[in-house]
């Protein structure tokens, strides 16, 4: 079933991001891929489409929190979080 919107830029800032995790965890000599690979469609559609959250506002009261308890997927969380600009240029 589709609803006619374009996930276009979603799938490819997922692909992207699955590149970003394996290329840094290829330069690490450590870590996992499974975990990041799995969870980036996710990880994307809700910091892109979904939760209401600020990079510019980190302490919004009426942000949506997000927890990641599925910790061999933190690179690209990390990945989601760049993407978003949570980071300081």
């Amino acid at each position: 079933m589709s609803n006619g919107e374009d996930y276009s830029e979603l799938v490819a800032l997922a692909r992207r991001g699955r590149w970003l995790a394996i290329s840094t965890v290829a330069k690490s000599g450590a870590g996992h891929v499974g975990g990041p690979f799995s969870a980036m469609d996710l990880m994307i559609a809700l910091y892109f489409r979904v939760l209401r959250v600020d990079p510019q506002n980190p302490q919004w009261p009426a942000r949506d929190r997000f927890i990641l308890s599925k910790g061999h997927s933190s690179i690209g969380l990390y990945v989601v979080y760049g993407f978003a600009r949570f980071f300081a240029d």
